[in-house]
């Protein structure tokens, strides 16, 4: 057997630090960290979207949130340029300033160059490649220039002989001063993405430029983990077991407990204390071991002494039958003087310590004719001078056979019937 989601979100709920407002905000960090560590405990990372906006019907590139930066939890809109278009790396770093086609790597230190540049009160997103450098020294970069996110494209598969696929960016050392959003398409989707920026009719500050919307799509894969899975596997099976052989001990103790006698009805039958001559009728409960002792058996000098307990005594004519009987029924041994028992509502008397241990923790039935003590039966409310007997059965005899018998006539008659017909 399986666990419901309100239970566990209120278990979740008080293992969450008070810091945030909602379990969903800890998981989501809690990931991100890991993914920021290289953990190998988790898998995939969340999955986002870069969209062309101002185009009919927009354009969407499928993209993979770094591990560092800042998370979006709203989508971000602004204007995508490639940093190759306003800048350059510094004289001091030594770069290829010459160029005739400037590479968009991000990196080494770069320095605007030329009339135009993005201003800084606009929201804008730099475009980059991967290469030469970290993703994260990428986005550095890119935020020292002002920009409010970062996407990084893939590099040629035929040149680096990297697959054309979404990879996750992290970072080696610490990131925390990087705080904006980087993200990473495939190499395709950046050539595409280059190539329409290159003949877009959009400006911004005199720079070619489209409108692009980053969109963070949290998924259950977010929090997949391999390891997890894998214990889930393992306990999943053994948790159902658990709870199925807790529900089959729940309902065999409520079966055996709806199978007992309740405690106060045991107690409440009447009981009879052997004498070695008769019986002493008692009612209700028992008002103390010491309190109960055997009658006193005095010598009478004109009577004599007793008889001897051992040797059966007459039984009375008006004695009940119940009241003859000299063995218990469940330890096969004969009733001494002093012995205590317990009357059933059938009629039957037992030991009373073993019969009330057999009514209140196994049984609610006579050990010998298998009655119900709490449901006593109209029969054991007759007279009780007369013991259980079956109602008497009409002999059968066979038929004699005759010369005249056929296939019609009974196997076996009544000897009434039997009896007329012979006469017949």
């Amino acid at each position: 057997m399986a666990p419901h989601p309100l239970i566990f979100f209120c278990i979740l709920s008080l293992l969450v630090p008070s810091a945030y407002t909602h379990p969903i905000d800890w998981i989501r960090k809690l990931s991100s960290n890991a993914r920021a560590e290289r953990n190998w405990f988790w898998g995939w990372g969340v999955d986002s979207t870069v969209s062309i906006v101002d185009r009919s019907p927009p354009l969407s590139f499928p993209s993979r949130p770094a591990a560092f930066g800042v998370d979006l939890s709203e989508p971000l809109l602004g204007y995508v340029i490639p940093l190759s278009s306003f800048t350059a790396p510094c004289p001091d770093q030594g770069g290829n300033t010459s160029s005739i086609i400037p590479e968009n790597l991000g990196c080494p230190r770069l320095c605007p160059v030329g009339p135009h540049e993005p201003e800084s009160n606009e929201s804008w997103i730099a475009l980059v490649q991967r290469g030469k450098c970290q993703f994260v020294d990428k986005a550095r970069e890119a935020q020292r220039l002002g920009a409010r996110a970062v996407v990084v494209g893939g590099d040629d598969p035929d040149v680096s002989g990297n697959p054309n696929s979404l990879v996750n960016m992290y970072s080696p050392g610490d990131s925390s001063d990087v705080t904006i959003a980087a993200t990473f398409i495939k190499y395709s989707d950046y050539m595409e993405l280059m190539a329409l920026i290159s003949v877009s009719n959009t400006s911004h500050a005199g720079l070619r430029t489209l409108s692009l919307l980053i969109t963070t799509e949290y998924s259950a894969w977010e929090w997949y983990s391999p390891v997890l899975t894998f214990i889930i596997i393992l306990l999943l099976p053994s948790t159902l077991t658990f709870i199925t052989l807790l529900i089959h001990r729940i309902r065999a103790a409520r079966a055996a407990q709806r199978d007992r006698a309740p405690e106060d009805i045991v107690k409440n039958l009447p009981w009879r204390v052997y004498t070695g001559t008769g019986w002493e009728k008692h009612e209700g409960h028992i008002p103390g071991e010491d309190s109960l002792e055997p009658p006193s058996m005095d010598i009478d000098l004109e009577e004599g002494p007793p008889p001897d307990s051992s040797v059966p005594a007459a039984v009375p004519a008006d004695q009940p039958w119940f009241e003859t009987q000299t063995e218990c029924a469940i330890c096969l041994s004969d009733f001494v003087r002093g012995d205590k028992v317990r009357v059933l509502p059938c009629h039957h008397i037992f030991h009373m310590d073993e019969v009330d241990e057999w009514l209140i923790h196994r049984k609610k039935l006579c050990p010998v004719c298998k009655a119900d003590v709490t449901h006593p039966s109209v029969q054991a409310k007759s007279n009780p001078n007369e013991p259980h007997q079956l109602a008497p059965e009409s002999p059968v005899v066979p038929i004699q056979t005759s010369l005249d018998a056929d296939e019609r006539t009974p196997l076996l008659q009544s000897p009434d019937a039997h009896g007329t017909n012979h006469d017949s």
